[in-house]
């Protein structure tokens, strides 16, 4: 009975043996082929397998309460964005004079479709925007934007709508009605206080989603005396000093421009450009001194320590940028000047003689591609600077000089990619920072 027993004892200890030397086999088997596999290099992608990039947008709602999405475009559909633009863009739109063209094409046309401005309807005529604007002369920019703006499809009535406000209080017409600066001041700081009171918008955000437009150095001494305002608003200004308290970044630099141009764009004539660099102005700067004093008896530069007599001839000034190949654009009283835009116009690549300056669109537009920027020191050196350009990267400065000219041209109506649809897109990227 005993044997009898032992036996069933004996095979059930072998069977539970088996199992469990078959349960450690196949465990090693198993541990060795994954650590095998993971030390495997990774495979190649394969050319048809899509990398992902990502595009930063904003919800279409302004009050949204998500976070901004973002678009995933393949790197496939990336590549084949058609480099000549849509209707209307030009064939050489999106090249490498932008920063990041196809990021520029895709924000720029989100901004058409979504942007939305409210413009506070408050104001004295006198003081306002309101009235007709002056669109002629070297501060004709704001005059512009006040008048594009109300009709642009940018503007909306309803300010639950709107990711921007606009300020619309006119330094320059102040001026043209013999204001004192100190009036002005006074001016702007009792209709903050009035929009303050009247509208809950400015305490949402403290004035970061407010912004104001002025085209002249009197609006920004005007303006200096309300820092709240200068402080949390966007301005958009023509001379973006860094010691007037233009803040990079925040502000927007507003290109100044002499409107209408006197002559038509300068294109593909570069054969005639014959004259190494030309300068005509008042030496109302340290640098306009300096550069006077080394280079105004060169004779391969033209350097003029004043401005040309409108006796010597019609339109002599401006003919003198169809027949330069570089335009010396020098800080004045302020740093920006008409000049810098007259070159662009004119096809007359413009020298950048300053130590700090935004230039406009400088977050998108590549300065370097059409211009040469140079610190002021450089000025003691410029002929020799300039004449070590090779004639072939002349061409390809003057090339994109061309590409750039129509974001530097005000027009009535706005047209696409102008002037005013650049300082609109620069006020859509400053909108995403801004976060209450």
């Amino acid at each position: 009975m005993i044997a009898g027993k032992q036996q069933p004892q004996h095979s059930q200890l072998f069977s539970l043996k088996g199992a469990i030397l078959t349960f450690s086999i196949l465990t090693l088997i198993s541990f060795s082929y994954f650590s095998f596999k993971s030390i495997r290099p990774p495979l190649p992608l394969s050319p048809s397998t899509p990398q992902l990039t990502l595009l930063p947008t904003t919800s279409s709602s302004p009050d949204a309460t998500v976070p901004s999405h973002a678009h995933i475009v393949d790197n496939e559909k990336e590549n084949n964005v058609d480099e000549g633009g849509g209707e209307g863009d030009g064939g050489d739109l999106f090249t490498d004079v932008y920063h990041s063209p196809k990021l520029f094409k895709f924000n720029f046309e989100e901004m058409e479709r979504k942007f939305k401005i409210y413009i506070y309807p408050d104001g004295d005529p006198k003081t306002f925007y309101q009235t007709p604007r002056k669109l002629t002369g070297k501060y004709a920019s704001e005059g512009y934007f006040f008048q594009n703006i109300r009709e642009s499809r940018f503007r909306t009535d309803d300010p639950d709508q709107a990711h921007l406000f606009f300020i619309p209080i006119s330094c320059h017409k102040m001026r043209g009605k013999g204001t004192s600066y100190e009036n002005m001041t006074i001016i702007v700081q009792h209709y903050l206080d009035s929009l303050i009171a009247k509208y809950p918008y400015w305490n949402r955000t403290l004035g970061a989603d407010h912004f104001f437009v002025t085209c002249h150095d009197v609006g920004v001494r005007a303006t200096e005396g309300v820092p709240f305002l200068v402080k949390n608003a966007i301005r958009v200004v023509c001379s973006p000093s860094y010691d007037v308290g233009f803040i990079p970044h925040k502000d927007v630099a507003l290109p100044q421009v002499l409107q209408p141009f006197a002559l038509p764009a300068g294109g593909i004539d570069v054969e005639n450009r014959t004259s190494l660099g030309f300068w005509a102005g008042h030496r109302n700067s340290k640098i306009r001194v300096i550069l006077a004093r080394v280079w105004e008896n060169d004779t391969e530069l033209d350097i003029s320590n004043n401005r040309i007599s409108r006796a010597t001839g019609h339109l002599v000034y401006q003919k003198r940028f169809y027949r330069t190949k570089f335009c010396i654009c020098p800080g004045g009283s302020q740093v920006n000047s008409a000049r810098i835009t007259d070159s662009i116009h004119y096809g007359c690549v413009p020298v950048i003689l300053s130590n700090y300056y935004d230039l406009p669109f400088n977050d998108i537009l590549n300065w370097q591609k059409f211009a040469v920027v140079l610190r002021e020191n450089d000025v003691y050196n410029l002929k020799q600077i300039l004449k070590n350009i090779s004639q072939e990267e002349f061409v390809t400065l003057h090339k994109n000089l061309v590409t750039v000219q129509k974001h530097f041209q005000w027009n009535s109506p706005p047209i696409r990619y102008d002037a005013f649809h650049m300082v609109i897109y620069e006020l859509w990227l400053r909108h995403h920072v801004i976060k209450y």
